[in-house]
Parts: C-alpha cells; sequence; structure tokens
C-alpha cells in the first residue's frame, strides 16, 4: 500500500460503503470471499479488474507462478477494497483521486447468486490495470 487509508475512511462514510477490507496477505480474490462471506443477502461478487504492480503479470507468467491471475497471491497492488452502492461508486472514486492524487478503479460488481451461496470470482478474462 503506498498511502494512508484516512481519505478513504471518509470518503466510506460519505459514500455510503456498506462493506470493506484491505488487500493484503489473502490476496485480491481471498479478500474478496471473505467480504461476500460476511453479506446481509445471499450475494455474489464478480470481479472483472485486477489492478496489479506493474509487469507482475509477466514475472507470474514468465518466472514464477505465484498465483496472481488466481487473484490467490498477496503480490497485488493492495489498498482498500470497498463495497459502495453502484451509483456513488463514480463520485467517491473522482473525490479520492482529488484528496489522493492516484487512481482507484471498479473492480466488480455484486450480483444475484444463481446457487443459493455466497461467492466471490474473478471472470475468465479479467481487464488488467498496471499501477
Amino acid at each position: 500500500m503506498s498511502r494512508l487509508n484516512r481519505n478513504g475512511a471518509r470518503m466510506m462514510i460519505k459514500y455510503n460503503c456498506h462493506g470493506a477490507t484491505d488487500v493484503t496477505g489473502f490476496g485480491y480474490l481471498g479478500h474478496a470471499i471473505n467480504l461476500v462471506d460476511n453479506q446481509k443477502e445471499v450475494v455474489s461478487f464478480k470481479l472483472h479488474t485486477l489492478p496489479i504492480i506493474a509487469k507482475m503479470d509477466l514475472v507470474n507468467k514468465e518466472v514464477l507462478n505465484f498465483n496472481l491471475m488466481t487473484g490467490y497471491s498477496a503480490e497485488t497492488s493492495g489498498g482498500l477494497f470497498c463495497i459502495l452502492p453502484k451509483e456513488n461508486a463514480s463520485k467517491f472514486i473522482e473525490e479520492l483521486k482529488e484528496l489522493d492524487g492516484q487512481d482507484a478503479w471498479v473492480v466488480g460488481e455484486v450480483v444475484e447468486s444463481t446457487n443459493g451461496k455466497r461467492n466471490a470470482y474473478i471472470v475468465d478474462e479479467p481487464t488488467i490495470i498496471h499501477v
């Protein structure tokens, strides 16, 4: 993580965040699973974007597969994983960038569970953002 979470925390309150975690040792998907397991409703998280440290996807592919593309590597770009109402996401991102001077992204969406169980998953061909 390259910045403090103070502004992110303030923006989460302002924009009605109803779940959050920092992405560290469990990896991107591991933290998403922990979040979805603790939602009031039985829903799924469909993750379509992977922000990763620049060129780590090449290292993962060519040197050592450390599960980066499956979402279980701690070698993610870190940061906060926030669950916001869809209609608030773009304003949250815009204001956070004004405050911190760095980008944030919508990385997925909350979708209806198709099997009656909570689930988080990465789509087959996610968008990769090099951070």
